[in-house]
């Protein structure tokens, strides 16, 4: 029961559960109702930046969900540009992670990082279409054993107003290790190789390292 409801927390929130509770303590000195709120306000952002461990599918093939949340948006896209890969319409998938869903990314597959870029932005509601283009966003490309590219995009909504990245170009990745995190809600895209298709449909709810997305032909 401890281990259903006690998760362990990321580093990158310690310092924001902090200031909660300070805040909670000034307030329970204002009114007890208003403390009382600042508690659950602490709770939450504790509950927001756990960091749960995840058991990761086995399997060279398999793509895997970077990111807690709701598929919100399947379709052909092509990657951002500042990657450098090629100006061919992807198949895009989107997953929306609210402010309740847990704000750890997870690589989708193993390989090396050739290649990391950030760009600055809007921060439109992270469900839009157009959020994808707008918004600040973070960038990774991923190069699988067999050469192909899968392109991993950290994209900032209407709340978030920090993406955070743990890896850099060079490093070598398993797929379900974590790679950054988005504070607040957000979304990740992930456009697949070539020629695959998405085993997963809009509307259905992701778990991040876990969840199969595609199956790689």
């Amino acid at each position: 029961m401890t281990s259903t409801f006690i998760k362990p927390m990321h580093p990158e929130g310690r310092k924001f559960v902090a200031i909660f509770a300070a805040i909670t303590l000034v307030l329970f000195l204002i009114a007890d109702v208003l403390g009382w709120i600042g508690v659950g306000a602490t709770i939450w952002c504790y509950y927001f930046f756990r960091d749960p461990e995840r058991v990761t599918p086995k399997g060279d093939n398999l793509v895997i969900s970077p990111a807690d949340g709701i598929v919100s948006l399947i379709e052909p896209a092509v990657p951002p540009a500042e990657l450098g890969m090629a100006d061919t319409p992807l198949t895009r998938v989107s997953v929306f992670m609210n402010v309740f869903n847990c704000h750890v990314n997870r690589a989708p597959v193993a390989g090396e990082i050739t290649a990391i870029a950030y760009r600055p932005g809007k921060f439109l509601n992270a469900s839009l279409d157009k959020a994808s283009v707008d918004n600040e966003r973070n960038s990774l490309r991923i190069q699988m054993s067999d050469g192909r590219d899968i392109a991993v995009v950290q994209i900032a909504g209407l709340v978030a107003r920090r993406i955070v990245c743990f890896t850099k170009a060079g490093a070598m990745t398993q797929a379900g290790q974590r790679f950054g995190l988005i504070r607040f809600g957000s979304r990740v895209d992930v456009y697949l190789p070539e020629g695959v298709t998405p085993r997963v449909s809009i509307g259905q709810t992701m778990v991040a390292g876990e969840t199969v997305l595609a199956e790689l032909s």
